[in-house]
C-alpha cells in the first residue's frame, strides 16, 4: 500500500482535530473528485512499517487529536493493510477514534469480509460515491447529498443504518 498524503492536524475529515492518512488508489473514479492524484495505486510512498511506527507514535504523543481518518483513494481498496494500521492504532490510542471515507455504500462494504473487516475497525465511516450533481458544500464532512456518516457500531447493533446526527 502507497500513502499520498499525511496530515497530522486537520479539521476538514471528521469531528474534532484529527490525523489524517491519504491512501492511495481507488477505481470508484468519481466525476468532480477533489483528489484525482490520490486515485494512482503507486502515488504518493510506500506506508512502511517503519512509516506506520512513526506516525502511530506522531498521533499517539498528540494530546489535541480526537483520532484518525483514513482517506483517498479509497482505504477499502487497501482493506488488509488498513486492518493492519488501524488494529496497531486501536492498541496504541484506545480512548482515540476512526473515521473512514469509502465510495462503497456501507451496505456493500458489511457483504464483504475483508471489508466488513476494516469498517468493523471504524466508528464513523463517510459512504458512497461522490455524485457531482449533487454536490452541496453546506454538508459536514461529505461533498454531496447521497453521502452518508454511518455510526457503525450502532448500525451494526441495529442491522440498518443509524447515521450520525452532527
Amino acid at each position: 500500500m502507497n500513502i499520498c498524503g499525511y496530515i497530522p492536524e486537520s479539521i476538514n475529515e471528521g469531528q474534532g482535530v484529527r490525523a489524517v492518512l491519504f491512501v492511495s488508489g481507488c477505481r470508484h473514479a468519481c466525476a468532480g473528485c477533489f483528489n484525482t492524484a490520490s486515485w494512482d495505486f503507486e502515488a504518493g510512498e510506500p506506508f512502511t512499517d517503519e512509516l506506520k511506527t512513526r506516525i502511530l507514535e506522531e498521533i499517539a504523543c498528540n494530546p489535541l487529536l480526537e483520532g484518525v481518518t483514513l482517506c483517498g483513494g479509497d482505504p477499502f481498496f487497501s482493506a488488509e493493510e488498513c486492518i493492519s494500521f488501524l488494529s496497531d492504532f486501536r492498541e496504541c490510542c484506545p480512548d482515540k477514534n476512526v473515521w473512514a471515507y469509502t465510495g462503497f455504500t456501507f451496505e456493500a462494504v458489511m457483504r464483504q469480509p475483508k471489508l466488513r473487516q476494516l469498517a468493523l475497525l471504524c466508528d464513523v465511516i463517510v459512504d458512497g460515491k461522490f455524485i457531482q450533481r449533487e454536490r452541496d458544500t453546506s454538508l459536514s464532512f461529505r461533498g454531496s447529498r447521497n453521502q452518508r456518516l454511518v455510526n457503525v457500531a450502532s448500525s451494526v447493533e441495529k442491522g440498518c443504518v443509524v447515521e450520525v446526527s452532527l
